[in-house]
């Protein structure tokens, strides 16, 4: 298994396995089809699981999130952007309302 530290690190590896030909369009779109996986492997949980999260379903989600990950760096890098920086400010957004105690709530500017 390859070892990668940091989501730059992954973006550019996806790269290597980026057989489309529709830049942006392509990994948008495999990106809500991943996420719909997603969501079905948690309909699972709860219809056929009683809520209870087995480790083969937690398998099947780190597959299916990888997924996401992978369409995820895609886009990024299709736009020119870039995953670890997208992260970072995340992180800062995030950190910034739970110190002015906005992390709650709604709105994309609180």
């Amino acid at each position: 298994m390859k070892e990668m530290k940091t989501f730059r690190e992954y973006q550019r590896w996806t790269k290597e396995t980026a057989l489309y030909e529709n830049p942006v369009m392509y990994p948008c779109l495999e990106l809500g089809g991943e996420v719909g996986e997603v969501f079905n492997q948690v309909k699972k949980i709860y219809r056929d699981d009683n809520g209870n999260v087995s480790h083969v379903r937690k398998y099947d989600l780190e597959k299916e999130i990888g997924d996401c990950l992978w369409a995820l760096a895609r886009l990024v890098d299709d736009l020119d952007l870039d995953l670890q920086r997208i992260a970072e400010l995340n992180v800062d957004k995030l950190e910034d309302r739970l110190a002015r105690g906005k992390i709650r709530g709604s709105g994309d500017n609180r």
